[in-house]
């Protein structure tokens, strides 16, 4: 990804968000004028003032308190003008960095799970706020000039025709070179910049994961290890962002020169016309259109001065721009049907699936579960039981062959139909940050607290809750109480029996209960699963003797199936399973 121009076309793509308020445009065009007009004014009154109080030769004390008052009021003025469009600059910079924002979250939100497999959770929290802050910044700090800087370049434009053409050429041809500078720094440096930006997306990614699970880091010893990978890719960052801010850092001092010499221009050309006998150029003409001109050159010098905060802003508007340019899941069929009063009736005909073409996972899949059956899934570490579930629920589609829920092919159903149907239960618990209440009516906002209660005492989750200083309301997560991963496990059990679904998904949901509160909490259990068709994954077998039908799988096919006496029976790969875990 080496590019060596500026990312223009994220940089017009941006350029509707900005133009999506066009009253606060008119209003700092209005005051831009304003701001400019004084500033170019305040150089005509210094000039203009001096003059009436030397020209008689003695200081009159009165004209000088008029242009004192004169001169304040214009600096006031300003300073008003500059104040209100700055402020202006910060809300329109803001707000379409916001809507951007808003519009990269809701995309997000459809894309598939395959994007968030494959990409650094960390990467992508870095591009909503990193990369998003710094467009913020850049848009300000070119808002704030861009309006009052070309009210002064037209005013003073004008000044200067009106003072001298011939003059006026020699500063009109230097504003190209100042240009052409500006853009041959930021063509060599901008590619310099989005790298800098990915790393510090990685640099967030592996910060995010290493936080996350310190306790693994620290019991495996592996805090050196950590400690040089991350400084490998600090390293990296200073090396790129060193070079991209040396780079871009150019700009303003080579800008500055293109400058002082148009004025030595200025002066050459200008003394060449007195020398000639003209009588349109004198010395104090020349002092003062190199004021003029000093004005002129001034926004687009101050623009250089930014550039880093632009190509760094332009960096990040790529990487928020990757975001809308994954493509979303596939939309729902136009006639898909939408699931309801669902029965339960599930099957997989002749199912072919894999996450990487090279690799089958799944392949000539066929089963059937009736309605309100449980269905126990066992085998090995990456038999493909978790597939399953993935396929199930739309998460992946499957290659070939299809599912039916009810006999309606899942294609042909509403994806939010079909994921209302399950309740799931997985071994990776998550409990978002709000209250206890929120979190456990996550799946049926209407649910009572009556309801809320009897799961909690069904899952033994009730005497704790009671002990917590605000119960229902008490905030849990990173701000607020902290609990074990088995509590965790036993309050998304307790979710999932309010939810009150046709279907369940149990994933290893027991897998960080201990053994005793997994034996009180069976019962719940065969409660909930009562005429519902289960699904339980599961490597502990003593939690699925009970299944109506128990599928062994490995290496993505079905080797036995049967209940868990007819398994014994056969003296199969199922037995050899149940005597690694009960005999010695």
């Amino acid at each position: 990804m080496k590019t060596r121009s500026m990312d223009w076309p994220s940089l017009r793509r941006f350029m509707p968000y900005l133009l999506s308020y066009p009253v606060y445009f008119v209003l700092a065009m209005i005051l831009g004028v304003v701001a400019g007009g004084t500033s170019v004014f305040m150089t005509w009154q210094i000039g203009h003032g001096i003059d009436q109080l030397v020209g008689a030769g003695q200081v009159d004390f009165a004209v000088l308190y008029q242009v004192l008052i004169q001169f304040a009021s214009v600096v006031l003025l300003t300073v008003i003008s500059q104040l209100f469009i700055q402020r202006l600059g910060n809300k329109v910079a803001y707000l379409a960095a916001a809507d951007l924002r808003q519009e990269a979250f809701r995309h997000l939100n459809t894309l598939p799970l395959r994007y968030y497999d494959q990409t650094s959770h960390g990467n992508i929290v870095s591009r909503f706020t990193n990369d998003m802050d710094n467009i913020s910044v850049a848009v300000s700090a070119v808002f704030n000039q861009v309006f009052s800087g070309l009210a002064v370049v037209i005013i003073a434009l004008i000044v200067m025709l009106k003072m001298s053409p011939v003059l006026t050429l020699v500063v009109l041809l230097a504003t190209p070179i100042i240009f052409l500078v500006s853009w041959w720094v930021a063509r060599n440096s901008q590619a310099d910049f989005v790298a800098q930006q990915e790393i510090v997306g990685q640099i967030s990614g592996f910060v995010t994961e290493m936080v996350g699970n310190q306790k693994i880091v620290k019991a495996f010893g592996h805090e050196a290890a950590n400690q040089a990978a991350f400084e490998a890719l600090n390293q990296e960052l200073y090396q790129r962002g060193q070079k991209a801010q040396f780079s871009s850092s150019l700009t303003n001092p080579m800008s500055r020169f293109v400058d002082h010499l148009a004025y030595v221009a200025v002066g050459f050309v200008g003394a060449l016309l007195l020398l000639g006998g003209s009588t349109l150029v004198t010395v104090g003409m020349i002092s003062s259109f190199t004021i003029y001109a000093s004005q002129f050159t001034k926004p687009f010098i101050e623009l250089s001065g930014i550039t880093t905060q632009i190509q760094t802003a332009i960096a990040g508007m790529k990487r928020a721009f990757e975001i809308l340019d994954q493509p979303s899941e596939t939309p729902d069929s136009p006639d898909a049907v939408v699931l309801k009063q669902v029965k339960g009736a599930v099957a997989f005909e002749q199912v072919d699936f894999a996450y990487d073409s090279a690799q089958p996972l799944i392949t000539d899949f066929s089963f059937r579960a009736a309605p309100g059956e449980t269905v126990a899934i066992v085998g090995k570490t990456g038999a493909g039981k978790s597939t399953l579930v993935n396929l199930l629920m739309r998460f992946y589609d499957a290659d070939r062959g299809r599912i039916t829920v009810d006999g309606h092919d899942i294609q042909q159903i509403t994806r939010d139909s079909l994921r209302q149907s399950f309740g799931m239960v997985l071994q990776d618990t998550w409990l978002f940050e709000s209250t206890l209440r929120d979190n456990l009516t996550y799946g049926n906002p209407a649910a009572t607290d009556d309801e809320v209660w009897t799961a909690l005492k069904k899952t033994y989750m009730y005497e704790y809750v009671m002990r917590l200083p605000d119960r229902l309301n008490t905030v849990i997560g990173e701000q607020g109480i902290k609990i074990s991963d088995g509590q965790r496990q036993l309050l998304t059990i307790a979710r999932t029996m309010i939810a009150k679904t046709a279907m369940l998904i149990l994933d290893e949901a027991t897998s960080s209960v201990d053994t005793l509160t997994e034996r009180n909490i069976q019962a719940a259990f065969l409660e909930m699963m009562k005429g519902r068709t289960s699904f339980v994954i599961a490597h502990r077998l003593a939690t699925i003797q009970a299944a109506d039908h128990i599928l062994v799988m490995d290496a993505g096919a079905i080797v036995e199936q049967g209940t868990h006496e007819e398994l014994l029976a056969k003296n199969g790969y199922y037995t050899r399973l149940y005597r690694a875990q009960f005999e010695q």
